[in-house]
C-alpha cells in the first residue's frame, strides 16, 4: 500500500499508522520494548519468494545471499522458501548451518579465506567458491589433510559488466574471482588436484534496476560459462548466474520489471538445459528477497528549530543504519523513504531534517523531507530496510546502544 506523499512501500497504513507483520507500530514498539529497532515482515518475504517462483522458469532455483540480512530468525525462516544459501563468512556458515537447509545446498563465497575457514567449509561438506589459484592448493591440501575431496565451483571474474548496477563486481580489475581468461589454466590444474568440480560462479553486479541489463548479463553468462566448459575436468553440475536484482530506494527509481527478466530467461533455458545437460542453475539474491520487508524504527527524543530549518532528533541513527545515512558508498547523498510511522499523514505539510544522536555531521537519516509534522515521542520508520542495514553498521561507534531485530 502506498501512503499519498510517500515513497511506495508494502505496508497497510490503517488508521494513518503503519502495520508491520498485521501489527500495529505502536503496539509493535512496546511489545519489542525499546526503540531503535528493525522489524522484518515474514510475510512479505515469503511473498516475494512466490511471486519470483511464479514467474521465473520453474528450473532455475532460489539461493538466498545471508550477507544481505543474516538475522538467525530471519535466515531460519528463509530455509523453508529458498533451495540453498551462499554465505561469505563462517560466521554466516554457522548461522546456515543451524537451519535444516543441507550443507551440500550451501556455497562459500569471498576473496581472502583462510586457511582456517577452508578447513570449516570442507568439514561441513559446504561448496566452495574459488576464488584464487592459491586458493585452490589451499583447498586440495586441506583436502588431503582431512580424508575429504573439496567440492568446488570456480568463481568467475567476467569479461563484461552488469551495465546501470549499483555495485559493479565484474569486468575489468577486481578482487573477486578468477579472471575469465585466467579459468582455463585453473581447470587445467585443478584436473591434477584431489577436487571435486562442481561448476561455476560468474557475478557482474548487484542492485539494477534495469531489465534490459540483467537480461543482457544473463546471456553473456550462459555465453562465458559455456566456452569455458569446454576446459572444465567434469560436467558443469551448478551455474550459479549471480543475481543483480535492485529494489527502489530514491525518488525517481522504479520497481525492476521481474516479468521482462522472467520472460528473457525462459527463452534462454532450452539452451542451457542441452549444454548443460547435468547441471542446476541458481540465482542468487539478497536485497531483492528481504530489503522491502524491513523497516528501521526510531523514535523523536528532541524536535528542535535552527535558523528555520525544524530537526527531528532521533534515538538512532547511522551507528545502526549506515546506509540509509549514505555513509556506505553514496558519492551524493540522498534519502531513503522515511514517514512517521504512527501518524502517517498530516494536514499540516513541513519540511524536517532527521538526524541521529551522535556528535557527528553525518548522523542525517533523512534531509529536508516532508516529515514536519513529527512531534517527540513520534515514531520515524526509515523504510527499505530490510537488508545491509544493521549488520552493514558500525554499531561500536561512541558507544550508544544496540538495537533489537524482530521478524514479525
Amino acid at each position: 500500500m502506498t501512503a499519498p506523499g510517500h515513497a511506495p512501500h508494502r505496508f497497510p497504513v490503517i488508521d494513518n499508522e503503519l502495520s508491520i507483520g498485521g501489527i500495529a507500530l505502536t503496539r509493535l514498539a512496546e511489545r519489542i520494548g525499546q526503540t531503535p529497532f528493525y522489524a522484518y515482515d515474514r510475510r512479505l518475504i515469503t511473498e516475494r519468494v512466490a511471486e519470483l517462483r511464479s514467474i521465473l522458469p520453474a528450473d532455475i532455483h532460489l539461493h538466498y545471499a545471508i550477507k544481505a540480512n543474516p538475522m538467525p530468525a530471519l535466515v531460519q525462516h528463509m530455509a523453508g522458501l529458498v533451495d540453498g544459501f551462499d554465505i561469505a563468512s563462517v560466521g554466516e556458515m554457522k548461522t546456515a548451518l543451524d537451519t535444516p537447509m543441507p550443507p551440500s545446498r550451501v556455497s562459500f563465497a569471498g576473496p581472502g579465506k583462510s586457511v582456517n575457514e577452508l578447513r570449516q567449509a570442507v568439514a561441513a561438506g559446504i561448496v566452495v567458491s574459488l576464488e584464487s589459484e592459491l586458493e585452490m592448493e589451499r583447498l586440495a591440501l586441506v583436502g588431503s589433510e582431512l580424508g575429504l575431496r573439496p567440492r568446488v565451483v570456480v568463481r568467475i571474474n567476467p569479461d563484461f559488466e552488469l551495465k546501470s548496477s549499483g555495485m559493479k563486481m565484474g569486468g575489468g580489475p577486481k578482487p573477486f574471482g578468477v579472471d575469465a581468461e585466467s579459468v582455463p589454466d585453473v581447470l587445467k590444474r585443478m584436473s591434477k588436484l584431489a577436487i571435486d568440480f562442481y561448476g561455476f560462479h560468474i557475478f557482474s553486479g548487484s542492485q539494477n534496476l534495469k531489465a534490459e541489463a540483467i537480461m543482457e548479463a544473463q546471456e553473456k553468462t550462459f555465453d562465458l560459462a559455456r566456452r569455458l566448459a569446454a576446459f572444465a575436468p567434469g560436467p558443469v553440475r551448478l551455474l550459479n548466474l549471480g543475481g543483480g536484482f535492485g529494489i527502489p530506494y530514491f525518488p525517481g527509481e522504479t520497481s525492476l520489471d521481474l516479468k521482462a527478466v522472467g520472460d528473457h530467461l525462459a527463452e534462454l533455458m532450452p539452451a542451457a538445459r542441452q549444454d548443460f545437460p547435468d547441471a542446476e542453475f541458481v540465482l542468487e539474491l539478497g536485497r531483492y528477497l528481504v530489503g522491502e520487508a524491513g523497516v528501521y524504527v526510531s523514535r523523536v527524543v528532541d524536535r528542535k528549530v535552527s535558523r528555520g530549518q525544524i530537526f527531528l532528533v532521533m534515538d538512532g541513527g547511522m551507528h545502526h543504519h549506515l546506509s540509509a545515512s549514505g555513509n556506505l558508498g553514496q558519492v551524493l547523498r540522498k534519502n531513503y523513504p522515511l514517514l512517521v510511522g504512527n501518524h502517517v499523514e498530516s494536514d499540516s505539510a513541513q519540511v524536517a531534517t532527521v538526524v541521529g544522536p551522535l556528535c557527528t555531521p553525518l548522523d542525517i537519516l533523512g534531509e529536508k523531507m516532508d516529515v514536519g509534522h513529527g512531534r517527540i515521542g513520534d515514531l520515524i520508520v526509515v523504510l527499505q530496510s530490510g537488508a545491509y542495514g544493521l549488520s552493514a553498521s558500525p554499531t561500536a561507534f561512541l558507544g550508544r546502544p544496540f538495537p533489537v531485530e524482530a521478524l514479525v
